[in-house]
């Protein structure tokens, strides 16, 4: 028999050198062993076929019964079922039956599994039994072949990723199977689908496997077996498995608060809220926070929450927020959380000092005693624009440490470095644990390893410039060209003198300061400005050169004041006569005649003319009176009367200077009766005021002539008393002709002169 034989090759091999006795008792030992096995077998056929006659296949009992073994365990069987749904109580019975001298029972199986032994050169036929002795007795059947029932898999373990599109498949398998296994295939289908892809894809190797060109936004059913091999002569499909869609979209940080916690001193509460997709089929969020320093570790963090609290240092640091689910991790969102930078002024630098000693070592010093409190610090150096480095240290003895050798590059001349200072709680271990409530910051300061004078000038503006002072004002050096701590500025001015000489003066002001107003500066003189940046190392490069001039004092201002009025009326006079000579030059044809001399003149003759008619008025006793009546003088006589005298001339009529003009109210011709006071005009000889011009008008010359004089006082009082009875004549003289130069004239020829020279109208 098979256990027999395996029995004695085991003691011929242990026991060919033994001693005889204990030959002798491995005899007696495997005589029992087979005695055992001779007792465990039945005869199929006989009483066992009668007890189990009854039991049927039944598609509600017990059923699904399935043997498989592992390619490196031939003839050990694990044999499994699913239980019946007749009666509550599960009790089995197996029979193995191989041929017809080999056959084995296993009575009262409680579970739905059993491993058994069978030998694998034959086939057989397993039975399984459920409730035997009842009535509702139903039975499962399998058979095969030992050597065809090397099963590997399913997977022990199965992860999913995706991400564009790919679905990745990590697998790891039992480990009675990693030897067997060499690949396996995936077969997916959208979720709620009939049917599976045409074509299952194979994976590369026994652990990863890459589903392209899948849908992002859906969900997808997949299921995993191994491929056939020697080892493998069964690769049964695993479980379905449900794997959700892609997260595609990226969280949006919404508010961040960052405050001062007022009972721990150097520490800050950061409050951060964001909000994601409703539409996205997340689990929840990674929260990831690393120092900024590159300081490990990098902490995760995850919540179901859209929001999270931290207390942190005043370092820098670098946040990253995604959502995940069990397959997919979403685009994260990236902040990156500034250091404090307001510790760089007031008390808090006073709390720190460096020494430097070379571009690779320098001392720190802190001024209050930590190490009661503290023993782990760590310090943060950087330069602007670069990466921070850092160290960490134990101190437990004194409050300095030198730091020596640095890590990352060494200190660079002429660059200012800030340097920040940490206190760690954690006493067992210097090096971070984690980020959150890991450290706070004592304080801060800033150093230079070498420094240099500024390499660039500010930018100047000069502006309220009097005759003494004048105000400058400047832009601030940028921090890259000052090379070292700005100690102030330096003014350089230049004062010209007239011999060609210069003096050039210098002002300090301070490093804060952007305006300074140069005073006690002489009035009317050349200046010349610059300013320039100093450090330790000495004054930097001045700025370009600006030149101005004070304004002169008050008395050049009040010449100036008074000449320049005077200077301007005196060119418009000038440019007036200029031009008024221009146009006689130009235009000589049209003189003005109210310039003319022999105008004036006559002006002034014919005003005594005037006084003397009026006394010759009083005196005369043959007063002219001149009524205006249309019927006494026909429209031809006066006509034929201005020609004929016309005639006479053979020019320009001469014209008397004298008359009287007076306006006539209208009334009726018959109303108005002649009075020797209603008007007088006594002419006279004509030589004193006469002219003669060949340009002169009746109009400029009666421009020239006294208006609104009365020609007779008596003629006015006399108009005065009888004004209701008698209408005052006011008659117009629209031209006046030659009177005869003949210095004896009778009564008659005066009157028709008279007539001739008068246009008389009522107006």
């Amino acid at each position: 028999m098979f256990a027999r034989g395996f029995q004695f090759g085991f003691f011929e091999s242990r026991c060919s050198s033994c001693h005889p006795h204990v030959f002798i008792l491995g005899l007696i030992l495997a005589y029992c062993l087979s005695s055992h096995v001779q007792a465990a077998k039945v005869n199929c056929a006989s009483n066992f076929t009668s007890n189990y006659q009854h039991c049927v296949l039944h598609p509600d009992g017990v059923r699904g019964l399935d043997c498989f073994g592992k390619y490196n365990t031939l003839g050990m069987i694990m044999c499994v079922w699913r239980p019946g749904n007749h009666t509550p109580e599960k009790i089995y019975t197996l029979s193995i039956n191989q041929d017809s001298r080999r056959c084995q029972i296993i009575n009262n199986i409680t579970k739905s599994s059993k491993s058994i032994t069978v030998y694998a050169a034959n086939n057989m036929t397993v039975n399984v039994f459920e409730n035997g002795e009842s009535g509702k007795c139903t039975k499962a059947v399998f058979s095969g072949s030992p050597k065809s029932l090397s099963r590997c898999g399913p997977p022990h373990k199965v992860s999913f990723g995706r991400q564009v599109g790919n679905l990745y498949v990590n697998v790891s398998w039992p480990q009675e199977d990693l030897k067997a296994v060499n690949y396996y295939s995936v077969r997916y289908k959208v979720l709620g689908s009939l049917l599976w892809t045409e074509l299952p894809v194979q994976s590369q190797n026994r652990e990863g496997c890459t589903v392209e060109n899948l849908n992002s936004s859906l969900f997808y059913t997949v299921q995993i077996q191994c491929v056939t091999n020697k080892k493998c002569f069964q690769c049964p499909w695993s479980e379905t498995y449900t794997v959700p869609s892609e997260l595609t979209d990226q969280p949006v940080i919404v508010n961040i608060e960052d405050s001062d916690i007022s009972e721990k001193r150097g520490s800050r509460l950061l409050s951060l809220h964001w909000k994601f997709p409703a539409t996205e089929s997340y689990d929840g969020y990674h929260v990831t926070i690393a120092k900024a320093s590159g300081e490990a570790p990098s902490e995760q963090m995850t919540t179901t929450r859209s929001e999270i609290r931290l207390i942190l240092s005043f370092s820098s640091y670098h946040l990253n927020i995604s959502a995940v689910n069990n397959v997919s991790t979403s685009p994260a969102v990236s902040h990156t959380i500034q250091r404090r930078e307001d510790l760089h002024t007031g008390i808090e630098e006073a709390k720190l000092n460096v020494s430097v000693h070379s571009n690779t070592s320098f001392t720190v010093f802190w001024k209050d005693d930590l190490i009661k409190t503290y023993v782990c610090f760590s310090a943060e150096w950087r330069t602007k624009g670069h990466k921070a480095a850092y160290m960490s240290f134990y101190q437990n003895a004194k409050n300095w440490r030198t730091l020596s050798p640095l890590q990352g590059e060494p200190l660079e001349p002429f660059k200012r470095y800030s340097i920040t200072l940490h206190t760690r709680p954690n006493k067992d271990t210097c090096n971070i644990k984690y980020i959150n409530k890991s450290e706070s910051t004592y304080g801060t300061t800033q150093f230079y390893f070498t420094e240099g004078s500024p390499v660039s000038a500010p930018n100047i503006s000069l502006s309220n410039m009097t005759m003494n002072s004048v105000m400058l004002q400047w832009s601030s050096i940028p921090e890259d060209d000052i090379r070292g701590f700005l100690l102030g500025y330096m003014i350089h001015y230049t004062e010209s003198h007239h011999g060609g000489t210069s003096t050039e003066r210098n002002i300090t002001v301070d490093p804060q300061s952007d305006h300074c107003e140069l005073g006690d500066l002489e009035e009317d003189t050349s200046y010349q400005v610059q300013i320039s940046g100093f450090t330790r190392a000495g004054a930097g490069v001045r700025s370009r050169a600006h030149n101005f001039k004070t304004s002169k004092g008050y008395f050049y201002s009040y010449v100036n004041g008074f000449i320049i009025p005077i200077a301007v009326v005196t060119s418009v006079l000038f440019a007036s006569i200029i031009i008024k000579r221009g146009k006689v030059i130009l235009w000589p044809s049209i003189p003005n005649p109210g310039n003319s001399d022999a105008l004036q003149k006559i002006g002034k003759s014919c005003e005594m003319e005037l006084e003397s008619m009026k006394l010759n008025a009083e005196e005369s006793t043959d007063i002219l009176q001149i009524v205006e009546k249309e019927a006494l003088l026909p429209p031809n006589t006066l006509a034929s009367v201005l020609h004929h005298n016309s005639e006479d001339e053979g020019q320009s009529p001469e014209m008397t200077c004298s008359w009287v003009q007076s306006d006539i109210e209208e009334q009726p011709a018959d109303d108005i009766e002649p009075d020797d006071t209603t008007d007088t005009c006594s002419y006279f000889h004509s030589p004193p005021c006469a002219f003669s011009s060949d340009y002169t008008t009746m109009e400029m010359f009666q421009q020239r002539m006294p208006q609104g004089r009365p020609a007779n006082t008596a003629l006015a009082q006399a108009s005065e008393t009888d004004r209701q009875d008698t209408t005052v004549l006011r008659l117009r003289l629209d031209h006046v002709g030659q009177l005869s130069s003949s210095s004896t004239v009778d009564d008659k020829e005066i009157s028709n002169n008279l007539l001739l020279a008068m246009n008389v109208r009522v107006n």
